[in-house]
């Protein structure tokens, strides 16, 4: 892609850093596909860095690798979590850091493959140093918008938290809250704690990051064709199933693209097509918010303009190795 600007690239670690690689890209870009296959030349353990990849109810709806993908090459870190789990960054880097270790004891390399950018953000430059919020803050901040209702809670967080408050939804519950809560605990906002200089990178690891990057015609015909084919592998069953567990909406795994809109076919408030052309447009406008933010936040090292197996080539295999210098093919 000759339009992509890639912020300044931070100092490498010294070269006998372990290596650990990143394959990352927007949502049907192909990068699970090239990740495979570069585990099986390279010797990989495929470590999940996708927020809704970790939950097991949604298999079909978020892409998940399937058995014979899994048998090719370990994979770690999918499905671990249930539906009526929240994982927030500092969870999944807690999981990933223990799996990085475990591929290196087991004299693999760790292969962290996926989209969701504060993941890869977090592993690479570390947490910002949020401080814990009091259960008593948290609770109260709760019972504030549950007693207000989104609307009127926003108008009152606006107050403590003008950004926040003109950048989140009504119904984001679980931000909205946290917002509150942090601003009314500390007397700082969330966004000036998160701009606070991060704690430096999870672990010790020479980050060798290969972004796929597709041109935006093809990616968005990538995203509608995939959603068609999670139809058909029996997406509209798997939401049934989801939301007949009566959960919390407020929880990650039922705001992934496709839940609200195949639920409101299960609810008889659309038709499937109806509800197809939306989910559709989620994607592609989820795919364009992570372009945005590969564009503004990452440094890559190599960019390819396709993923899938076929895009590990045995050039592409050779400039890895010249970057990783660790292991022959």
């Amino acid at each position: 892609m000759t339009d992509f600007q890639a912020p300044e690239k931070p100092p490498r670690h010294e070269e006998s850093a372990t290596p650990v690689m990143i394959v990352t890209g927007p949502t049907a870009g192909g990068k699970s596909g090239l990740a495979l296959e570069l585990a099986e030349r390279l010797g990989g353990w495929i470590i999940n860095a996708d927020s809704m990849q970790v939950y097991r109810d949604l298999r079909v709806l978020t892409a998940r690798p399937g058995a014979a993908d899994e048998a090719r090459a370990p994979h770690r870190l999918f499905g671990v979590l249930g539906a009526e789990e929240r994982c927030s960054v500092g969870r999944w880097l807690d999981m990933a850091v223990a799996e990085i270790a475990a591929a290196r004891a087991a004299g693999r390399l760790p292969i962290l493959v996926g989209g969701t950018g504060m993941y890869l953000k977090a592993l690479t430059e570390g947490l910002a140093p949020v401080p814990e919020v009091p259960a008593e803050a948290a609770a109260e901040a709760t019972a504030l918008y549950d007693s207000l209702g989104g609307a009127a809670f926003v108008e009152v967080l606006a107050e403590r938290d003008s950004a926040a408050a003109a950048t989140l939804p009504p119904g984001d519950r679980q931000r909205l809250i946290r917002a509150y809560a942090v601003a009314h605990a500390t007397g700082r906002t969330l966004a000036d704690w998160q701009g606070s200089a991060p704690t430096g990178p999870a672990v010790a690891a020479q980050f060798t990051t290969v972004l796929v990057l597709p041109p935006r015609e093809a990616l968005y015909a990538a995203c509608d064709a995939r959603f068609t084919a999670m139809l058909n592998a029996g997406a509209l069953d798997e939401v049934r199933a989801l939301l007949a567990r009566g959960l919390d909406g407020s929880l990650p795994a039922l705001r992934a693209v496709g839940v609200r809109e195949l639920g409101a076919v299960i609810r008889g408030e659309a038709t499937l097509e109806q509800a197809a052309d939306k989910a559709r447009q989620a994607t592609r406008n989820y795919a364009k918010r992570q372009l945005t933010w590969f564009r503004h936040q990452l440094a890559p090292d190599l960019i390819l303009d396709r993923g899938g197996a076929d895009a590990a080539s045995d050039d592409l295999s050779t400039k890895i190795k010249k970057f990783i210098a660790v292991r022959d093919v």
